[in-house]
């Protein structure tokens, strides 16, 4: 869009991926169920983190910076906001997302709790089990939200996860007013079907009520939220909801619901599957990055499933080729992104 120094400016929580192997007895060492996502308190962990192998990989994560970093490896101008403490984990978040050609200066919290961690930990099975403290970035507060910077940037997206704490939900609400004060787009995406069990009332009035411009969801949480089993019947609720919204199948790709039209894309073939985390924030990067940059939805929609489908062929939620490369090699554009969106 003229006028934006940015194409994406993403808001989410602030998390420090931590990722392990470990043998099976350290679960139950530790009593954990495998295969469960843990919520812990900040003592729980630093025990934990003491007790981690060695050899772990630390990323900056979250659902909403892991998009923001894939609008990055498209070659788009990529902003984030989410909260960390003035910590050595909040110091490695922001230099790590700032490597990923990401802008983050969200003001650091400078009292309270420590930095978000999510320690993953992955058994011989290749099961992963993850606990997590969320911490600063459930902090995030209005005054996080600089209006100059919402108005510098194309489209505004906020993942759902962020929706249980009352301040970052001001935030948001903050960011959508200042957003469609300066004619642009708001996203939203719905994150898991929890939340939207959660906040199943609020997320319809969002969409209802023109706060949300764009919506983002997969196929469980779009069924969560009309309350029916009918993928048809969701959709048809869809149109009369949301000017423009992406739907997330798995294996059977995905579509687009652009007012009485839908659009189909089949799943990008990949010779091997290993490792779904990250699709849908990867997804989201291609689909927001191409309708930022005046893509049909058609075509942002095949720039979503192609962006997702180069993060399932690894471990981890963040793309190790470089995207650019990756969706030119598919055949999709021969120039170079995102001049050629």
């Amino acid at each position: 869009m003229t006028g934006t120094r940015y194409d994406v400016v993403t808001i989410g929580n602030a998390i420090v991926d931590i990722i392990a192997p470990v043998p099976s007895g350290f679960l139950d060492q530790e009593t954990m169920q495998k295969g469960v996502m843990h919520l812990i308190d900040e003592a729980r962990a630093e025990s934990l983190y003491r007790k981690m192998p060695l050899q772990k990989q630390q990323i900056s994560g979250g659902s909403a910076a892991n998009t923001a970093a894939g609008i990055a490896s498209l070659g788009g101008r990529a902003s984030f906001i989410g909260k960390v403490n003035d910590d050595a984990l909040g110091n490695f978040f922001a230099d790590d997302l700032s490597a990923a050609g990401v802008h983050y200066n969200t003001k650091r919290l400078e009292n309270g709790e420590a930095t978000a961690r999510s320690m993953i930990l992955v058994t011989p099975d290749g099961e992963r089990t993850m606990n997590t403290h969320l911490g600063a970035c459930h902090q995030l507060t209005e005054a996080d939200i600089d209006e100059q910077h919402i108005a510098a940037a194309s489209i505004t997206f906020m993942e759902g996860f962020l929706w249980d704490p009352p301040k970052a939900k001001l935030a948001f609400l903050a960011a959508a007013r200042h957003a469609h004060k300066h004619a642009r787009t708001v996203a939203f995406t719905l994150s898991d079907p929890f939340c939207v069990s959660r906040y199943r009332k609020e997320f319809l009035e969002l969409i209802r009520s023109g706060t949300v411009d764009i919506l983002i969801a997969n196929i469980h949480e779009l069924l969560a939220l009309y309350q029916t089993g009918d993928l048809r019947e969701a959709v048809r609720l869809l149109k009369s909801d949301v000017m423009l919204a992406a739907v997330t199948m798995g294996e059977d790709g995905a579509m687009a619901v652009c007012g009485n039209e839908e659009i189909s894309m089949s799943a990008y073939p990949v010779d091997e599957v290993v490792d779904v985390t990250g699709a849908g924030d990867l997804f989201a990067s291609g689909f927001l990055l191409g309708i930022s940059t005046g893509l049909t939805p058609a075509k942002a929609l095949r720039l979503g499933c192609s962006s997702a489908s180069e993060v399932i062929t690894h471990i981890g939620a963040r793309p190790e080729a470089n995207l650019e490369t990756y969706v030119k090699q598919q055949g999709l554009f021969a120039a170079p992104l995102p001049q050629a969106l």
